[in-house]
C-alpha cells in the first residue's frame, strides 16, 4: 500500500485520459484536486464511487475541488464509462501504471480466496500547492462525498 501521507510533496505524472489528452498534476496548481484511483472502469464498486463524486459535482466545485479518476483501464474503456455516466471529471487511462505506481497504489489484492495484483481504491485529496492535505484508503464507494467533504 502507499506509503505517501499527508504532508507529502504530490508525485508529478503526466499521463493521457479518456479522449487522449495529456494531463499533468501541474495542471492543477492554484486548485484543490481529488484524485481517485479505481480497480477497474464499470464494475460496481467503481461504478458506485464514480457516480457518488458526479452526483456531488457541483458542491465539489463550490468549494474549488477538481476531480480526476484514475485506473490501468485503457482510453477506450475509460471513454465509454465516463460516456455511459456522464462524469462531469476527466478519467486517466494510466495503461503503463506509471501514476499508479508513483502514488503506490498498486500490489496484492485478495478477492472470494484468490491472491492477486491490482489497483488499492485510495483517493488522495491534493492541496494547491501539490501537497497532500489527505489519503482514504478506505473509501466507502457509496458515501465518499461525505468522506472527502466535511460539512
Amino acid at each position: 500500500m502507499t506509503t505517501l501521507e499527508a504532508g507529502d510533496k504530490a508525485p508529478e505524472f503526466s499521463v493521457k485520459d479518456q479522449d487522449g489528452n495529456t494531463v499533468n498534476l501541474s495542471d492543477f496548481k492554484g486548485k484543490k484536486l481529488v484524485l481517485f484511483f479505481y480497480p477497474k472502469a464499470s464494475t460496481p464498486g467503481c461504478t458506485a464511487e464514480a457516480c457518488n463524486l458526479r452526483d456531488n459535482w457541483e458542491r465539489f466545485r463550490e468549494k474549488g475541488y477538481s476531480i480526476l479518476g484514475v485506473s490501468a483501464d485503457t482510453q477506450k474503456r475509460q471513454s465509454n464509462f465516463k460516456n455511459k455516466y456522464e462524469f462531469p471529471f476527466p478519467l486517466l487511462a494510466d495503461e503503463d501504471k506509471e501514476v499508479i505506481q508513483a502514488y503506490g497504489v498498486w500490489g496484492q489484492k485478495k478477492f472470494m480466496g484468490k491472491e492477486y495484483d491490482g489497483i488499492h481504491r485510495t483517493t488522495f485529496i491534493i492541496d494547491e500547492e501539490g501537497k497532500i492535505e489527505e489519503v482514504i484508503k478506505k473509501v466507502k464507494t457509496k458515501e465518499h462525498t461525505a468522506q472527502i467533504l466535511s460539512e
